[in-house]
């Protein structure tokens, strides 16, 4: 492979998208030869990711580890962990300065201990000059205070997912574009016994992106841009009472469910409006294809706000300065993110897992399939964990301890009322932002 063309092969790639079996072999061996990071050596790397939702998303990510081990000789040892057990494990490994090379995880995490975090300047260039620029969201889950920590790796788009039948039962031609017509939806449904759910449990995913769709629609913030406090507002206050109207037409249960609880519910048939990624529609296409059929999507409902109020699911990777491979962690980092590896496992990903970066090659996953397509816009209408501030370690940790999930769980399930459930989520605000 020594006389291989790399430029070639790289632009051949990149153009096709695709880069499978020896063709992805041939293209890591090529890489390797004139890589921006030379591994040291005799390295080898653990990396620490989230369980998989799709089976061919992992098998993608597999061959492209398989093939960056034979093009560098670096051993790439790979865990998978829950989403809600990603953050503690990073936590623990940040303070002890042992545990696994590289993480990956969701949101805002590295947020949480940037001071331990491997600066990954050179690589979020890298990366921009290829196929930037970054998203802005994608930009700010990489950055604290300026500086790159981490790189955002990709988007996963959780997006209202629903029985088509059921909703036009209900009246629905199409699905509701605005918040009033959504809560309207939801009763309908209820009333026809082909009820809605969504997660009010500490599922880290799920119940963290579409409670702060619900707050920020209603023009509610936790902070302000300057991180001042400001979630004690009328704003709030409607939110609360919009998401306790649909709590009212929920399935049993949603207050303890977790990042499964929805995809079980809706392939089992008892639930037929629910907030997700993809995965329920591609596990349906495999073992329930009727059910597929009677599957779509929509984009989230605009509110009084006027505007996208997204919270798309972000996954960055970092690296710890403890490592004893830091040139082999950014050679993977980078070797993951090159168009010819990143766009067959976009389609393995069957569209779990969408772009942070604008000028990728375009992957024919968006258009094979019309269902496909909203999650293809996640990256560019999600906004950061933040809001209107800043990711940060405050940030960061407010996402940890559910502060949102939980104000909204707790007005819910009745346990407090609007004013209780709003301070109560001030103070924990306010312990963090003291704290931290």
């Amino acid at each position: 492979m020594s006389k291989l063309d790399r430029r070639s092969l790289l632009a051949g790639a990149a153009a096709t998208g695709l880069a499978a079996g020896a063709d992805l072999l041939g293209f890591a061996r090529a890489w390797a030869q004139t890589a921006e990071w030379k591994p040291e050596p005799g390295a080898s790397l653990s990396v620490l990711r989230w369980k998989r939702f799709i089976p061919s998303e992992d098998e993608a990510f597999l061959r492209m580890v398989d093939a960056f081990t034979k093009a560098t000789g670096v051993k790439v040892s790979v865990t998978n962990e829950s989403f809600d057990d990603i953050q503690p494990k990073a936590s623990v490994a940040a303070n002890t300065g042992q545990g696994p090379d590289m993480v990956w995880g969701l949101f805002s995490f590295p947020a949480l201990f940037p001071d331990k975090c491997l600066p990954l300047e050179d690589v979020a260039e890298s990366l921009a000059k290829k196929y930037g620029p970054w998203f802005p969201s994608a930009e700010a889950y990489g950055k604290v205070k300026g500086k790159w920590i981490a790189i955002p790796v990709g988007f996963n788009g959780g997006y209202p997912n629903y029985r088509i039948s059921a909703m036009q039962k209900a009246g629905f031609s199409k699905f509701p574009e605005d918040t009033a017509g959504f809560l309207e939806l939801c009763r309908a449904l209820k009333k026809n016994n082909t009820p809605a759910g969504f997660a009010l449990g500490h599922a880290t995913g799920d119940a963290n992106t579409w409670c702060h769709w619900a707050l920020w629609s209603h023009g509610g913030n936790l902070v302000d841009a300057n991180e001042k406090i400001v979630i004690n507002s009328p704003e709030t206050a409607k939110a609360l009472e919009y998401v306790k109207s649909m709590y009212e037409t929920f399935v049993p249960g949603t207050v303890s469910w977790n990042d499964s609880s929805n995809n079980k519910a809706f392939l089992a048939g008892d639930l037929y409006l629910t907030h997700n990624g993809i995965s329920i529609y591609a596990a349906a296409k495999k073992d329930n294809p009727k059910l597929a059929e009677d599957m779509d999507h929509a984009v989230w409902p605009i509110g009084p706000a006027g505007k996208p109020t997204e919270f798309q699911l972000a996954f960055p990777i970092l690296a710890f300065k403890y490592s004893k491979a830091p040139n082999a962690c950014k050679a993977f980092i980078a070797f993951m993110m090159e168009a010819s590896n990143y766009g067959p496992w976009i389609e393995g990903a069957q569209g779990y897992l969408c772009e942070p970066l604008s000028n990728y090659p375009k992957n024919p996953i968006w258009t094979s399939d019309p269902k496909n397509a909203v999650f293809a816009e996640a990256g560019r209408r999600s906004l950061a964990a933040g809001g209107q501030a800043p990711v940060s370690e405050r940030i960061a940790a407010v996402l940890a301890d559910f502060v949102v999930v939980d104000m909204f769980a707790s007005h819910c399930t009745g346990r407090e009322d609007v004013k209780t459930a709003i301070r109560n989520a001030e103070r924990a605000a306010q312990r963090i932002f003291r704290n931290t």
